[in-house]
């Protein structure tokens, strides 16, 4: 039987996650090496060219891209089934997948992942430590290189 998810109501628990928040301007990209991650649904055709505008952005602003990982989801006649799933809402990654962007982060000893959509605070601070890099969404990188 299902139970209802119940939330963490403990105060040293809620405390230590507001220490280890890093505010988004914190990743500068300039002169940085960077990984490019998207996640795109499977009716989003045009999601190469959205990858590149993102690549062609972060060169732009002095980063250096060391590497792209792509998620689509409902691609297969077997995701598809699954798009009416929920997907990780920790990550926006399946497991796999995460895995595979932390060793593509590993092996180009990337100094950011740069995901294409916005992120939430939680999805930051997971992401952060699977991948062993700062994570931070394009928009949070070209705004706070303007900024500087």
């Amino acid at each position: 039987m299902h139970q209802a998810r119940r939330r963490d109501r403990r105060p040293a628990h809620r405390a230590g996650t507001a220490q280890h928040r890093v505010p988004a301007s914190a990743v500068e990209v300039e002169d940085a090496d960077v990984v490019i991650v998207g996640y795109f649904s499977g009716k989003q055709k045009d999601w190469a060219e959205l990858m590149d505008a993102a690549a062609r952005k972060l060169g732009e602003r002095g980063a250096r891209v060391v590497g792209r990982i792509v998620q689509r989801r409902g691609v297969s006649a077997g995701g598809a089934k699954k798009m009416a799933l929920p997907y990780s809402s920790r990550t926006l990654l399946t497991y796999g997948k995460a895995r595979e962007a932390a060793a593509l982060c590993e092996r180009t000893n990337a100094d950011a992942a740069v995901f294409v959509g916005s992120l939430t605070q939680r999805q930051r601070r997971v992401l952060t430590g699977m991948l062993g890099c700062a994570v931070v969404s394009l928009a949070e990188a070209l705004a706070s290189d303007t900024s500087a």
